[in-house]
């Protein structure tokens, strides 16, 4: 998992509320578990006609948001089911922060496994970040996880909580598998005075 560290780009504005992991990636493409391949139907059913043509006017097909790797997002994002191609194809289209007053709490914990920073504000604070977002891609913002702070393109600063061990995993690009790959030492040691003890295991 790559590490999050000081993230400078476009956001999008996206202030629907109850998009849920359905919307963020239809059931129809969870046919891989494959960590890749799903940010080119990233909230597929909203960004493309049947015949599989771009709507235009949704946000992550104009021009000025194609790039977004922050997603300001209205309450409630990541409900439904506990899919993990959610962040998944979030991650796959290089969306990297997620902005919203509320997760799902699924969906919250997922993102931390899955290198995303997902960031809980209140309302106020996130529609002043929605109508920076709106401002188009010359309005680039700035999430430093270290400092835990967002800083808008016309330089206002925005702090942010984040649970202190999931901070360090983003950090140290840690995802569960790292986690435990930190403890090898220790599991070698384990398995070598077991196996030596009960060599008939």
């Amino acid at each position: 998992m790559d590490k999050f560290t000081t993230l400078t780009g476009v956001a999008a504005p996206m202030p629907l509320v109850n998009i849920d992991t359905d919307m963020i990636i239809p059931k129809v493409f969870l046919k891989s578990i494959a960590r890749t391949g799903f940010g080119k139907n990233l909230f597929d059913e909203m960004r493309y006609n049947r015949d599989g043509t771009e709507i235009e006017d949704f946000v992550l097909n104009k021009p000025q948001y194609r790039n977004a790797e922050i997603l300001i997002a209205g309450d409630n994002f990541g409900c439904g089911s506990s899919r993990e191609h959610a962040p998944w194809a979030i991650a796959d289209f290089g969306i990297k922060c997620v902005v919203s007053t509320s997760f799902a709490d699924i969906f919250f914990n997922n993102c931390f496994k899955n290198g995303i920073l997902p960031i809980v504000l209140p309302q106020e604070q996130v529609d002043l970040l929605m109508s920076d977002a709106e401002k188009g891609e010359n309005a680039r913002m700035t999430v430093d996880l270290e400092a835990q702070e967002i800083t808008t393109s016309d330089g206002e600063v925005i702090k942010f909580d984040v649970d202190a061990h999931r901070k360090h995993c983003l950090l140290e690009g840690l995802d569960d598998i790292g986690q435990t790959m930190q403890k090898k030492a220790a599991i070698d040691a384990f398995e070598a005075k077991a196996s030596a003890e009960r060599p008939w295991v």
